[in-house]
């Protein structure tokens, strides 16, 4: 009979859920304010039952929330790398660099002992991905166990859990400054618009991931198992004109809004403008994902690709 491997991991006392990283990003927006409107006394019945976290609700772009856009400046989801947050900052640098200090200062600093114990950054894609979760491990046994308990939880939306592999030093995205930390992304939502299944699936995911909390940290103990992981392998532009550097194609029909639908090496990637179809000349099935992402046009992604790997959990329980 095979045994769980177990691992003794310290109480979520300071959990953060921050919306509103990109301001047009609107299920976070709203659900954070929401959040922050629920009756304490509500809070503090569940407290009763199980042993609380302290809960902190963080709109993270001020700013580019009040008008609307994604970023003031610059994208402040990529402004927490360790350069950014502890080099030298100038008082005329961007926003949203100044902005991640202040939340550094909040949340963490990064990389310590005092940084907050969990940080859910909330996001919305037009992509057609469903409820992700993109973090920076594969084998952090927390974000691991999140993720299965949605699995578990909410069956009405597919779920899947993103590994981008990426050092602590080099993570640059605001879950990077909590001990542990990810991305729920939900999508496909336009931005600056709120669609309400949308909504509720981010609001129905936060509750679970805050009842899972609050069970860890009551005692109770996690079984092993094995959970799906989508390690990102690559990103792929499109295709454009040498000279003016101008888009030449979209994403194929066949292909639109099959995220996380095995692509082969030949099957339709592209389709010109003149209308000629162009195949993916990889040497490998990958799964696609972030695909035709309205955001990611100025990044010059077009897609990402992924291998997935079959992840064995560790049995888990508060020391």
């Amino acid at each position: 009979m095979e045994v769980d491997e177990v691992v003794c991991l310290p109480k979520l006392s300071r959990v953060a859920v921050c919306g509103g990283t990109h301001g047009n990003e609107l299920s976070g927006v709203y659900l954070v304010r929401e959040l922050v409107k629920v009756d304490k006394k509500a809070v503090e019945k569940k407290a009763e039952e199980e042993e609380p976290a302290s809960v902190l609700m963080v709109l993270s772009n001020p700013r580019a929330i009040q008008q609307g856009q994604r970023y003031v400046d610059t994208d402040l989801n990529r402004c927490f790398t360790h350069a950014i947050l502890n080099g030298p900052m100038l008082d005329t640098a961007p926003y949203e660099m100044i902005r991640s200090r202040e939340l550094n200062g909040m949340l963490g600093p990064k990389g310590s002992p005092e940084a907050v114990d969990l940080v859910c950054d909330l996001h919305n894609t037009t992509a057609n991905m469903g409820l992700c979760l993109i973090a920076y491990s594969d084998c952090d046994w927390i974000c691991l166990h999140i993720f299965r308990h949605l699995q578990v939880s909410q069956t009405s939306i597919p779920l899947r859990y993103i590994h981008f592999d990426v050092s602590n030093k080099e993570s640059y995205s605001l879950d990077s400054v909590g001990k542990h930390g990810f991305a729920m992304e939900i999508g496909a939502q336009p931005h600056s618009v709120v669609r309400s299944n949308i909504y509720t699936a981010m609001k129905l995911g936060v509750q679970h991931m805050l009842d899972w909390v609050r069970s860890f940290n009551s005692g109770r103990i996690f079984e092993g198992g094995f959970v799906d992981v989508f390690t990102m392998v690559k990103h792929i532009d499109y295709p454009r004109d040498s000279e003016t550097q101008n888009i030449t194609a979209a994403i194929h029909p066949q292909l639109q809004d099959r995220d996380f639908c095995l692509l082969h090496p030949g099957d339709p990637l592209f389709q010109t403008f003149s209308g000629e179809t162009l195949t993916y000349k990889g040497h490998q099935p990958l799964y696609p994902f972030f695909i035709n992402e309205c955001a990611y046009y100025e990044k010059g992604i077009a897609l990402s690709l992924a291998r997935r790997k079959r992840e064995k959990l560790f049995l888990v329980f508060k020391g």
